[in-house]
């Protein structure tokens, strides 16, 4: 069976920066067993999986190590791949997700996605996430994931977290922020637990960053930056229960995968 298969660098607009996704567009869906030896094998953040076409699709997002609910770089790719490659005539697509219906709009070069937004709640600190991070946070939050929240961008780009002992803390993933320099606020995001030890930019999270970040400097618009070594920018936009993240996203990689 040959499957066409992409690589997105999601979130930026160069190559070799961003998040890369792959993208892999199905007739039909094939056995999880199959889509999870898959994205182990492509061995990146997230390898998203396609079906459908006349700008509606399933979507379903996988780690190396598992099947996550919702991915805001993959989603971005997937959106990205339909409108260059499949159909290039739409100016959105839908897709069915474990998170509910997803719609993705051309902006001109920008591609912004309607997500769910997770306001998180102040939280006490599940054993042994400090003492992985390496420095304690001014306040912590929870939602999906745990949100450490730091005085600076300096203490943001800092951290050098003890991955071994932060996959055996009882959770999902940690983002860390900080208000930014040149942004409303920065972050990184660190999910060693899911096969994911510091995802580039990380979609999802910002569901949970735009809601507090709002609230908390007064304006519904807000542009990100995620601080990884490759790092990449996100425009959020809160509006009510969803939140709007828009980016930009390059082709790296185009071809046929063989199972």
């Amino acid at each position: 069976m040959r499957i066409p298969i992409y690589q997105v660098d999601a979130f930026t607009n160069r190559l070799f920066a961003g998040n890369p996704a792959a993208v892999c567009v199905l007739e039909r869906w094939l056995p999880d067993e199959l889509l999870a030896a898959v994205a182990a094998e492509n061995n990146l953040s997230e390898t998203a999986f396609l079906v459908g076409g006349g700008g509606q699709y399933r979507l379903r997002w996988f780690t190396p190590a598992v099947e996550v609910d919702l991915c805001g770089h993959a989603t971005l790719a997937a959106a990205y791949v339909v409108f260059r490659c499949i159909e290039p005539g739409l100016d959105a697509v839908r897709f069915q997700t474990r998170a509910g219906e997803l719609t993705v709009r051309r902006r001109n070069d920008w591609l912004e996605m309607d997500f769910p937004s997770r306001p998180a709640a102040p939280a006490e600190p599940p054993p042994g996430l400090i003492e992985a991070l390496g420095r304690a946070p001014r306040e912590l939050w929870k939602a999906r994931d745990y949100m450490a929240v730091y005085n600076s961008e300096d203490d943001v780009r800092g951290l050098a977290p003890d991955m071994s002992a932060l996959s055996r803390v009882d959770m999902f993933a940690v983002i860390v922020t900080a208000p930014g320099r040149e942004a409303d606020f920065v972050s990184r995001f660190f999910a060693p637990a899911v096969g994911v030890p510091e995802d580039p930019v990380t979609g999802s999270a910002h569901c949970t960053l735009a809601p507090y970040w709002a609230s908390r400097l007064g304006k519904s618009v807000l542009r990100a930056r995620q601080l990884s070594r490759r790092g990449g920018e996100i425009l959020c936009e809160l509006r009510g229960d969803r939140v709007a993240l828009s980016g930009q996203a390059v082709l790296y990689l185009e071809g046929f995968l063989s199972v």
